[in-house]
């Protein structure tokens, strides 16, 4: 209900999502594949976009209690990032990226594993070819390659047998995709995607500024109660928590070498970051001021949704 009321505004206008030469081309097949049947009924991109921010939501927020990043089992951060993915419309709309995030998180929880994993090497292999599958929907998702490598520095002893099998597994898919492009005749009509460094634009009000900068400073506030935390935490714990926090970093940086300047592409982040702003949430002693932070950030969406409409 909590996730319904949030996004009601997306239900009551429904947006069409467009295709963007930016995502990737097996994103935007999908997308061309079903706009025939669903432009007509525009709130089933509605439908579509919500299930998959309500499961990334409660998916991701399980890990957490798996992973027992914190010190009791609560519903904070899929709280979060249903509240923090409403104020903006950029992420309410069927996107490449919201897509890439379901797959994103089951790397994250991967990577968090590799402490102490026997099997390593099949895990690294499977995260290869899902970021390597994560790529045929948004190219710059390679990126995160970047953030692979870095788990394996800090979970475990410098391997280059590990490494060399997280390159093979993203390079897997690309390698059947080239080999059935070449088998039908399409391999010199393929386009492929390349990296665009560039300094993201975003045409914004200035409440929509302060949006921006509220969650920035949540996000401070749980890194700040994170790290005040750790020492009472195990080791392999507190690597997780590290491992969120080079999510973000690599998160972050992913608009940056993206052609489009679209705000949609910052969702990326949302989930360390609903992480992060769980934890300013549920550690302060003094219990209202949470709840006021809480509310002012529903006021906002509200006033974002209607009134500033």
């Amino acid at each position: 209900m909590y996730g319904i009321l949030l996004k009601l505004f997306w239900f009551i206008h429904p947006q069409v999502p467009p295709i963007n030469n930016s995502d990737g081309f097996l994103f935007n097949d999908i997308l061309s594949a079903i706009k025939p049947a669903l432009d007509s009924y525009p709130v089933s991109y509605s439908f579509i976009t919500y299930v998959l921010l309500y499961s990334q939501a409660v998916s991701f927020n399980q890990l957490l209690i798996n992973r027992r990043l914190m010190q009791k089992p609560n519903y904070l951060p899929a709280m979060s990032y249903l509240l923090i993915t409403s104020f903006f419309s950029e992420w309410n709309i069927l996107s490449a990226p919201l897509v890439i995030n379901t797959f994103l998180i089951w790397v994250w929880a991967k990577m968090s594993n590799l402490y102490n994993n026997k099997q390593a090497k099949t895990t690294l292999f499977n995260i290869g070819i899902l970021i390597g599958i994560c790529s045929f929907f948004y190219f710059q998702s390679l990126a995160f390659l970047v953030l692979i490598l870095f788990a394996l520095l800090i979970t475990r002893p410098p391997r280059v047998a590990e490494w060399l099998v997280t390159v093979i597994g993203i390079a897997i898919p690309w390698y059947f995709l080239f080999s059935w492009l070449f088998l039908t005749g399409k391999l010199y009509s393929f386009h492929l995607p390349g990296f665009h460094f560039s300094l993201p634009r975003f045409d914004g009000k200035y409440v929509e500024y302060s949006g921006m900068i509220f969650i920035l400073l949540v996000t401070i506030a749980g890194g700040f109660f994170v790290q005040s935390n750790t020492g009472k935490q195990i080791v392999q714990v507190r690597k997780a928590w590290t491992l969120l926090f080079l999510y973000l970093i690599v998160a972050l940086f992913v608009p940056f070498i993206n052609s489009s300047n679209n705000f949609e592409y910052w969702i990326l982040a949302i989930v360390p970051i609903s992480a992060f702003a769980a934890s300013a949430f549920y550690y302060p002693r003094i219990r209202w001021i949470p709840m006021a932070i809480h509310w002012i950030m529903v006021g906002f969406v509200i006033y974002m949704q209607y009134l500033m409409k």
